[in-house]
C-alpha cells in the first residue's frame, strides 16, 4: 500500500477537481482494499459510500503511462457508446505516480450482454479518425506503443506495430529465423490487403478478455485501453486471441458491421503483434508461437 503521505496526495488530487463529490475528511480515513488490476501496477479500491475510487499507482517515472491511459479512457468515453470508467485524477509526487478513476463492480459476460457489447463495439468502430495512429504514444502492457500518425495503414502497421516489435526481438537475441521470417513478412505485407482498404476506426487497442466485462446492471464496460485509430479488425482479432466470448458475440458484430472475408487471415497478422509483444516481455513459448504464426502467414503467399 502507498505510504500515508502518498495516499493523502492522491486523494487531495481527486478532491481538488471533484470537491463536490468527495469529502476530504472522509477520504483520508477510508480503508484502501487491494483489488486485482493487472500485473504492472498496484491497485486499490477506496470505498467512499455513494462513490468509490479505483486507484492505480506506480513509481513516479510511470506518470506518462498513466497520462496516456487517462487520455485513452477519455477518448473512449467521448464516443458515448460503451461504458468506460470516469477518470478523476492523474498526477505524481516525488516518488509515486497515480491514476484515479471511477470504481465499477464487474462481472463476466452472459449471452445477452455479449450481443449488446458486439453492437456497441461496432458503433464505436464507426467513430473515424482522419488518419491512423493517435496524437500521442501509449503502452501495450509495459511496452511503448508508437502511434505516429500516418495516412497509410500498411505503412503504419509495418513500421509501428510489427516492425517495432521485431526490433525489440532482435535486441533480445531471439533466433535469427524469427527475424528472417519477420522481415519477409514486412516486405510482402501488401499481400494481405488485396481488395481491402482499412479505415481509421477508434480502437480500444488491447481488447483481450481481461479488459472488458459488464457492470452490475449488465451493461458492457471496457477499460485498460491502448487507444489509437486503426483497422477495426485489430480489436476483433484480439478478442479471439485468448478467448472469452461466444459465437453469439461474433455473429452479432458481423450483423451490425460485417467483416471482410479476408479477416480470417488478417486476424493472424494482427494478433502476431500481441504475441511478439508477449515474447518481448516474457520470452518462453511466445517466441515459438510468434514464429509459427509467421509460418502460417507466409504460407498464404
Amino acid at each position: 500500500m502507498p505510504v500515508l503521505d502518498a495516499r493523502l496526495a492522491i486523494l487531495a488530487s481527486v478532491h481538488e477537481q471533484y470537491g463536490n463529490y468527495f469529502d476530504m475528511d472522509v477520504m483520508s480515513v477510508s480503508p484502501w482494499l487491494p483489488v486485482s488490476g493487472g500485473s504492472i501496477n498496484q491497485t486499490y479500491w477506496v470505498n467512499m459510500g455513494l462513490k468509490s475510487l479505483f486507484v492505480k499507482f506506480h513509481q513516479a517515472q510511470y506518470l506518462p503511462m498513466f497520462e496516456a491511459e487517462a487520455e485513452g479512457l477519455k477518448a473512449l468515453r467521448a464516443a458515448m457508446v460503451i461504458r468506460v470508467p470516469e477518470v478523476y485524477a492523474c498526477a505524481c509526487d516525488d516518488s509515486v505516480s497515480w491514476l484515479v478513476m471511477e470504481y465499477i463492480p464487474l462481472a463476466s459476460h452472459n449471452r445477452a450482454s455479449e450481443k449488446i457489447f458486439a453492437q456497441q463495439l461496432a458503433s464505436m468502430h464507426r467513430c473515424m479518425g482522419d488518419s491512423f495512429g493517435w496524437f500521442r504514444n501509449n503502452t501495450i502492457g509495459s511496452t511503448p506503443q508508437i502511434n505516429t500518425l500516418d495516412n497509410d495503414w500498411q505503412n503504419f502497421y509495418r513500421e509501428h506495430r510489427l516492425g517495432y516489435q521485431l526490433k525489440l526481438a532482435q535486441r533480445h537475441g531471439f533466433a535469427a529465423s524469427l527475424q528472417n521470417k519477420g522481415e519477409q513478412l514486412l516486405a510482402d505485407l501488401h499481400v494481405f490487403f488485396t481488395n481491402y482498404k482499412a479505415q481509421p476506426s477508434l480502437l480500444h487497442g488491447d481488447l483481450w478478455s481481461g479488459n472488458h466485462a459488464i457492470d452490475d446492471e449488465g451493461n458492457p464496460v471496457i477499460f485498460d485501453p491502448a487507444v489509437y485509430y486503426g483497422d477495426r479488425e485489430v480489436d476483433i482479432a484480439m478478442t479471439e486471441l485468448f478467448g472469452g466470448l461466444s459465437h453469439g458475440f461474433y455473429a452479432a458484430y458481423h450483423e451490425a458491421y460485417p467483416l471482410d472475408v479476408g479477416y480470417q487471415v488478417r486476424k493472424i497478422l494482427y494478433n502476431l503483434y500481441h504475441i511478439l509483444n508477449h515474447a518481448n516481455l516474457f520470452a518462453g513459448s511466445y517466441v515459438q508461437q510468434a514464429e509459427s504464426m509467421m509460418d502460417q502467414l507466409l504460407a498464404e503467399y
